[in-house]
């Protein structure tokens, strides 16, 4: 007897209707937005555009970033910057015409123009005239820095009993009249800027008896500090257009619309700036209802269309398919849980793969624990870096890819890279950084760098790579809600610009505070600490971190802290070629200092310098309490922040003296 014929196969899943369903959902989608684009672009031509190729002078070494700018359009009206016929920079804040001699960020130093102009631009040398009025800077979105405040309130003042004071200086201290203006800045320097807080500061005593010598000696002091310059700050948080870090958040560019006051600030595309002015201000209103309307419609569309490709996705290749390691879909979870919006990647991969030939080796500059950089040309001309995470670990560098976006995309500080873009492709995941291209603090210190140059890091310069990583801490720490924790702040990971300001970068391990892991055993306040497993580089993980779990911004404190260390040694956090008790540099340093033996253990390049010593060992002492077992006997960022503000003072008062 035969056997029955076996069962027919299981009927395959019927994914055509599901998918014609789908184009029936997209398709009135398609044409309502196309309808809408036509409609504005009758209503709303698309503004014309033209490059900001904005001009530079000394001490500038290339285009000035927001919020200075030389072209009009391309910065702040405050912040608008001159070119001299001789190739230097002038500015003029609050009716104040200044010389621009240095600059650091969003800080300047400047020398006021109090002598003679010759078309409205000051004359060389004739800055150090006697002041006629206060400098008063409050209508604008600068302030005077404590350094400079600090460096006026030590100029020896003369007696009062010499001078023929009003009953109050402070009425009169915008200038008027001659003579009462010349007296009462001679009883206190410190009234020629107005913002300098006098009850901070004690009056020197001045021991000339005759008013005479005294003014003579007041004004060469006053002249000294005149041509020497005085910092003046960017109050970001105070000012309106401190709203540009969100345009740079989107990958944005900041201007501003000279053609309509009412709406000045402008966040325009990329390497372009000074949209079209438009022909009326009826015109402007109708067009933007209309691309209010239009945008509205595009994203109801695009809503559907992305629905509707989730449904096809999921059902009729659900089974299968390459997904980018589940990149795309941990990407979108992971921006829906913290509550931002992704948007489209900025970048494909195909335009990253041939701008780094292929990732060819020969571009490579970097690897991490998560990925290799490579050196990119933009289609634009743009010199970028890429970041390739491995697909080794593909849950780990999807953690990394999602932690950086969200991080980058919310800060912003002249000394922390900047995120251009990313891309998650089913062949990988990329990130595009700013690229700097004079190596990091570690090449400098102890690697190639070093045995090319050894004078490329002279001590004042390590103390301003020192003060500018603490700053980009305080930012992090103090500036941003909530703060963020680097959590992974090495000598490899502050890079270094041509002109030696510094940017951290490498935010793969970073943590907001308030976001803690799933199943965090944090049972105290987020705002305090996150409980999360320790990473971090070997050498400069904090013990206490490793010990509780609990993350802080301490952490990043004792990691800065063996930042500081490197700086003073020169030497590597870690080298296991050293005996077993030295293997750790904070642990070899802190014995060396218990024992009053630091010298055996400071970098040989700064032992040739014996008066800068008393400054070494200030870094040294601060580096001590940065690497103190117990969190709280470490200093904040903002106490480094002023710490080393002190060292660098130091230094130029030195270096004034020899």
């Amino acid at each position: 007897m035969s056997s029955p014929p076996p069962p027919p196969p299981p009927p395959l899943p019927l994914r055509t209707p599901l998918s014609v369903v789908g184009v029936l959902l997209v398709l009135p989608c398609l044409v309502i937005l196309l309808s809408c684009a036509a409609s504005a672009e009758t209503v709303a031509p698309a503004p014309l555009y033209i490059k900001c190729n904005s001009p530079f002078c000394s001490p500038f070494q290339s285009p000035p970033s927001f919020p200075f700018g030389v072209a009009p359009g391309c910065g702040h009206p405050a912040f608008q910057i001159r070119c001299t016929p001789d190739n230097r920079s002038q500015i003029t804040i609050a009716g104040f015409s200044f010389s621009i001699l240095d600059f650091r960020g969003d800080s300047l130093l400047v020398s006021p123009c109090l002598g003679s102009r010759i078309d409205g631009v000051c004359v060389a040398g004739s800055s150090t005239a006697f002041p006629p009025s206060q400098i008063d800077l409050s209508s604008s979105p600068f302030l005077f820095s404590d350094e400079s405040c600090s460096r006026l309130a030590m100029i020896h003042p003369c007696r009062s009993e010499l001078l023929r004071l009003p009953p109050n200086c402070s009425a009169i201290v915008g200038g008027g009249r001659t003579g009462v203006w010349r007296s009462c800045l001679l009883s206190w320097p410190l009234h020629l800027l107005k913002g300098c807080n006098t009850s901070h500061y004690q009056r020197p005593n001045n021991s000339r008896d005759d008013r005479q010598g005294c003014e003579s000696e007041m004004y060469a002091s006053m002249a000294d500090f005149l041509r020497s310059g005085i910092w003046i700050e960017w109050r970001l948080t105070e000012d309106v257009y401190s709203s540009c870090s969100n345009c740079w958040k989107q990958n944005g560019a900041c201007g501003f619309n000279l053609s309509d006051p009412t709406h000045s600030f402008l966040c325009l595309a990329p390497d372009v700036t000074l949209p079209r002015i438009p022909e009326s201000g009826h015109n402007h209103r109708v067009n933007r209802v209309v691309l209010f309307t239009t945008a509205l419609f595009a994203l109801t569309c695009l809503a559907v269309l992305a629905l509707s490709a989730a449904i096809i996705f999921r059902r009729g290749f659900g089974s299968g398919g390459n997904r980018c390691d589940d990149g795309e879909n941990a990407v979108t979870a992971f921006f829906r849980r913290h509550q931002l919006h992704l948007q489209p990647p900025v970048f494909t991969y195909d335009q990253l793969c041939s701008s780094t030939g292929g990732f060819d080796p020969k571009c490579k500059i970097g690897d991490g624990g998560f990925g290799s950089v490579y050196l990119a040309q933009l289609e634009d001309g743009r010199s970028v870096a890429v970041k390739r995470l491995h697909r080794k670990h593909p849950s780990a560098a999807t953690n990394s890819f999602c932690n950086e976006i969200l991080i980058l995309s919310s800060i912003h500080h002249p000394n922390l890279v900047r995120l251009h873009g990313y891309c998650c492709d089913p062949r990988g995941l990329l990130l595009v950084y700013d690229y700097v291209p004079n190596g990091t603090l570690a090449d400098h210190l102890h690697g190639p760098r070093r045995l090319q140059n050894k004078s490329s890091l002279a001590w004042p310069l390590r103390v301003s790579v020192a003060l500018q990583t603490a700053l980009a801490l305080e930012y992090l720490h103090f500036s941003v809600k909530p703060p963020v924790v680097h959590r992974d702040i090495t000598s490899s990971n502050i890079f270094i610009e041509k002109d030696m300001r510094i940017k951290v970068g490498d935010f793969g391990l970073s943590r907001l505070l308030c976001l803690p892991d799933p199943g965090s055993c944090s049972s105290g306040s987020a705002s305090e600490y996150v409980c999360t497993g320790p990473q971090g580089t070997p050498g400069y993980l904090d013990p206490d971190y490793h010990l509780s779990f609990r993350l802080t911004e301490k952490s990043d404190v004792y990691s800065f802290g063996v930042v500081l260390l490197e700086l003073v040694t020169g030497m590597k956090a870690m080298d296991l070629r050293r005996d077993k008790q030295e293997i750790s540099l904070a642990h070899m340093v802190v014995s060396k200092i218990q024992v009053g033996d630091l010298q055996q253990v400071v970098d040989p390049v700064l032992l040739r310098h014996g008066p800068m010593m008393g400054t070494v060992e200030s870094m040294a002492e601060l580096a001590f309490r940065c690497v103190a077992g117990e969190k709280d006997d470490r200093p904040n960022a903002r106490e480094l922040v002023t710490e080393l503000k002190r060292i660098q003072n130091r230094i130029q008062e030195d270096s004034k003296g020899s």
